[in-house]
């Protein structure tokens, strides 16, 4: 993977066209990463973009459940689980 800057990316278009043709590319600003460009073929768009959401997806359940299990929630049983859904909604409905 290489890094490139905001900066690179505006004045070098084409320059960066051609890296990510070759390469996934970690985008930076103020030296910190921002963004990964992924270079795709016309063909593999969607699936591309499919998986790409699925990754994203799955790191956020991951966080949710290292954040369950900081709190101790993980050890909940299927009724107290139920109970908190249950107390969750019927305040949506009374806001």
């Amino acid at each position: 993977m290489k890094f490139l800057s905001t900066r690179d990316l505006r004045n070098r278009p084409g320059y960066v066209r051609e890296l990510a043709r070759e390469d996934d590319l970690v985008l930076t600003a103020n030296g910190k990463p921002i963004a990964i460009l992924v270079g795709v073929e016309d063909d593999e768009f969607e699936e591309t973009a499919r998986a790409i959401r699925q990754a994203k997806a799955q790191r956020a359940l991951s966080r949710m459940r290292r954040h369950a299990a900081r709190r101790g929630l993980d050890r909940l049983s299927s009724p107290a689980v139920d109970a908190e859904i249950r107390a969750v909604r019927s305040k949506r409905k009374s806001a």
